[in-house]
Protein backbone atom coordinates (compact mmCIF):
# COMPACT_ATOMS: atom_id res chain seq x y z
CA UNK A 1 0.00 0.00 0.00
CA UNK A 2 2.55 2.37 0.66
CA UNK A 3 4.97 3.44 -2.06
CA UNK A 4 7.24 6.01 -0.83
CA UNK A 5 8.04 8.47 1.87
CA UNK A 6 6.43 11.53 0.04
CA UNK A 7 7.14 14.34 2.44
CA UNK A 8 8.25 15.50 6.08
CA UNK A 9 5.65 17.80 7.60
CA UNK A 10 7.14 20.46 9.69
CA UNK A 11 5.67 23.25 11.51
CA UNK A 12 6.98 26.96 11.31
CA UNK A 13 6.13 30.15 12.81
CA UNK A 14 7.76 32.35 10.09
CA UNK A 15 7.51 30.70 6.66
CA UNK A 16 10.02 33.38 5.42
CA UNK A 17 12.54 32.34 8.21
CA UNK A 18 11.99 28.86 7.20
CA UNK A 19 12.29 29.29 3.44
CA UNK A 20 15.52 31.28 4.21
CA UNK A 21 17.35 28.00 6.37
CA UNK A 22 15.94 25.46 4.60
CA UNK A 23 16.83 27.07 0.88
CA UNK A 24 19.94 29.84 1.74
CA UNK A 25 21.68 28.03 4.86
CA UNK A 26 21.03 24.54 4.18
CA UNK A 27 20.95 24.48 0.50
CA UNK A 28 17.84 22.46 -0.45
CA UNK A 29 16.03 22.53 -3.78
CA UNK A 30 12.82 25.35 -3.28
CA UNK A 31 10.23 24.37 -5.25
CA UNK A 32 7.65 27.01 -4.03
CA UNK A 33 4.52 28.11 -2.02
CA UNK A 34 1.06 27.37 -2.15
CA UNK A 35 -1.72 28.46 0.92
CA UNK A 36 -4.14 25.42 1.13
CA UNK A 37 -7.45 27.23 2.54
CA UNK A 38 -9.22 24.01 3.65
CA UNK A 39 -5.91 23.66 6.18
CA UNK A 40 -5.61 27.36 6.84
CA UNK A 41 -1.51 27.13 6.29
CA UNK A 42 0.86 28.64 3.78
CA UNK A 43 3.32 25.78 2.35
CA UNK A 44 6.89 25.89 1.23
CA UNK A 45 7.91 22.97 -1.03
CA UNK A 46 11.68 21.77 -1.05
CA UNK A 47 12.96 18.61 -2.96
CA UNK A 48 15.75 16.32 -1.79
CA UNK A 49 16.40 13.34 -4.29
CA UNK A 50 12.77 11.99 -3.86
CA UNK A 51 11.47 13.29 -0.92
CA UNK A 52 10.13 16.53 -0.33
CA UNK A 53 10.26 19.29 2.92
CA UNK A 54 6.82 20.79 3.24
CA UNK A 55 7.03 23.95 6.22
CA UNK A 56 3.69 24.99 7.28
CA UNK A 57 2.86 28.20 8.47
CA UNK A 58 -0.86 28.64 10.12
CA UNK A 59 -2.88 30.92 8.65
CA UNK A 60 -5.10 31.51 11.02
CA UNK A 61 -5.37 30.58 14.91
CA UNK A 62 -7.95 27.54 13.66
CA UNK A 63 -5.40 26.15 12.00
CA UNK A 64 -4.58 23.18 12.87
CA UNK A 65 -0.72 23.44 12.90
CA UNK A 66 -1.72 27.02 14.88
CA UNK A 67 -2.55 24.52 17.35
CA UNK A 68 0.21 22.38 17.26
CA UNK A 69 2.48 25.29 17.74
CA UNK A 70 0.37 26.40 20.79
CA UNK A 71 1.16 23.28 22.21
CA UNK A 72 4.25 21.24 21.30
CA UNK A 73 6.50 24.17 19.32
CA UNK A 74 7.74 24.89 15.82
CA UNK A 75 9.03 20.92 14.99
CA UNK A 76 8.25 18.10 12.96
CA UNK A 77 4.30 17.70 12.56
CA UNK A 78 4.06 14.57 10.18
CA UNK A 79 5.33 11.93 7.73
CA UNK A 80 3.30 11.41 4.77
CA UNK A 81 3.84 8.34 2.86
CA UNK A 82 2.46 8.45 -1.20
CA UNK A 83 -0.20 5.64 -1.72
CA UNK A 84 -2.11 4.47 -5.24
CA UNK A 85 -5.80 5.80 -3.19
CA UNK A 86 -6.14 7.66 -0.22
CA UNK A 87 -9.89 6.70 -0.01
CA UNK A 88 -9.18 2.64 -0.53
CA UNK A 89 -6.10 2.97 2.47
CA UNK A 90 -8.13 4.71 5.19
CA UNK A 91 -10.45 2.23 4.69
CA UNK A 92 -8.07 -0.80 4.94
CA UNK A 93 -6.59 1.02 7.94
CA UNK A 94 -9.66 1.46 9.85
CA UNK A 95 -10.35 -2.08 8.75
CA UNK A 96 -6.91 -3.29 10.66
CA UNK A 97 -8.13 -1.17 13.80
CA UNK A 98 -6.09 1.98 13.16
CA UNK A 99 -7.95 4.96 14.78
CA UNK A 100 -8.39 7.75 11.59
CA UNK A 101 -8.78 11.40 11.69
CA UNK A 102 -10.18 11.26 8.24
CA UNK A 103 -12.71 8.91 7.70
CA UNK A 104 -12.68 10.26 3.62
CA UNK A 105 -10.16 12.00 1.72
CA UNK A 106 -9.88 15.67 1.75
CA UNK A 107 -7.71 18.44 -0.81
CA UNK A 108 -3.89 18.89 0.12
CA UNK A 109 -1.62 20.96 -1.65
CA UNK A 110 -0.46 20.53 -5.12
CA UNK A 111 -3.83 18.94 -5.83
CA UNK A 112 -3.23 15.96 -4.03
CA UNK A 113 -5.78 13.75 -1.64
CA UNK A 114 -4.69 13.25 1.90
CA UNK A 115 -5.79 11.69 4.78
CA UNK A 116 -4.63 11.33 8.18
CA UNK A 117 -4.39 8.13 10.40
CA UNK A 118 -4.39 9.50 14.52
CA UNK A 119 -1.28 9.44 16.32
CA UNK A 120 -2.52 7.26 19.20
CA UNK A 121 -2.60 4.46 16.64
CA UNK A 122 0.45 5.23 14.87
CA UNK A 123 3.55 4.94 17.76
CA UNK A 124 2.91 8.93 18.91
CA UNK A 125 3.39 10.15 14.50
CA UNK A 126 0.90 12.14 12.31
CA UNK A 127 0.73 9.63 9.39
CA UNK A 128 -0.35 11.43 6.56
CA UNK A 129 -1.41 9.56 3.35
CA UNK A 130 -1.78 10.90 -0.47
CA UNK A 131 -2.29 10.12 -3.71
CA UNK A 132 -3.08 12.13 -6.63
CA UNK A 133 -6.58 13.95 -7.06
Amino acid sequence: MIRKIRHIGIAVEDLEEGIHLYRDVLGLEFLGTEEVLDQKVRVAMFGVGEVRIELLEPMSDESPIAVHLAKKGAGMHHICYEVDDVAESLKEYEDKGVRLIDKAPRAGAEGMQIGFLHPKSTGRVLVELNSKG
